[in-house]
């Protein structure tokens, strides 16, 4: 069974940092590209970061110089070190994969709404001015 638990989140002021923490089960990490998505209040989902087996790492515009997404193999984990943090980013931040071994694409969709794959329950991110 898929299981992917998050942690790290909280609430910290505009320039602050946090890291999120990913804790996969039931899986390799070689099986799949993993992957953070968030979704503010009233707010569509969004990809905010994806990384490869190869190393290769996918950010939106929005974080890129400000996220770094990482992973352990030995240890299943996946990690989104957030810096300067600013209000835009208080959402739930959600671990995401899709395993091969499952069935799945070993991709993150870009389109988080589709709800393909696999997810955490989520942390919560809270950044205030």
């Amino acid at each position: 069974e898929v299981q992917l638990v998050e942690s790290g989140g909280g609430s910290v002021q505009t320039g602050g940092s946090l890291r999120l923490s990913c804790t996969a089960s039931g899986f390799r990490l070689t099986d799949s590209d993993m992957g953070w998505i968030r979704q503010a209040p009233g707010n569509e989902c969004e990809l905010v970061s994806t990384i490869s087996n190869d190393g290769s790492t996918f950010y939106i515009d929005e974080v890129r110089g400000r996220f770094t997404i990482s992973q352990d193999n030995a240890k299943n984990m996946v990690y989104l070190q957030m810096n300067n943090l600013q209000p835009d980013d208080t959402a739930v931040y959600y671990c995401a994969a899709d395993p091969l071994s499952y069935g799945g694409t070993g991709r993150i969709p870009v389109q988080c709404s589709l709800g393909l794959g696999y997810r955490g329950k989520g942390t919560l991110v809270t950044i205030s001015s």
